[in-house]
């Protein structure tokens, strides 16, 4: 199975804290805290059948462009989270302590 992130659907569930999206009936998430107005990325978890597909990279993009557009400051205490940071310097400016 091959799939294409950009047409993967992430959302955010905040009654559960989390960005999610579903394939092939299994759910791949990145959890978050908001703590006044910091949003705290703990751990993102894809099944292992679609590792290395871009699932991840797709669902860090979609949850760091919502902490952007509402004005968070992020803390990626999540590893998987905060390489992407590393690789992505726009959005170094509104994360602290990676």
């Amino acid at each position: 199975m091959t799939i294409d992130p950009n047409q993967l659907e992430v959302k955010n569930n905040p009654q559960e804290n989390c960005f999610e999206v579903v394939i092939d009936g299994k759910m791949a998430i990145v959890e978050y805290m908001i703590a006044g107005n910091n949003m705290v990325f703990t751990h993102t978890e894809v099944p292992p059948e679609f590792e290395g597909m871009g699932v991840g990279g797709k669902m860090a993009y979609v949850a760091l462009e919502y902490a952007k557009e509402h004005g968070h400051k992020v803390q990626a205490l999540c590893p998987f989270i905060a390489s992407y940071v590393q690789k992505h310097e726009e959005y170094q400016s509104i994360t602290w302590g990676y």
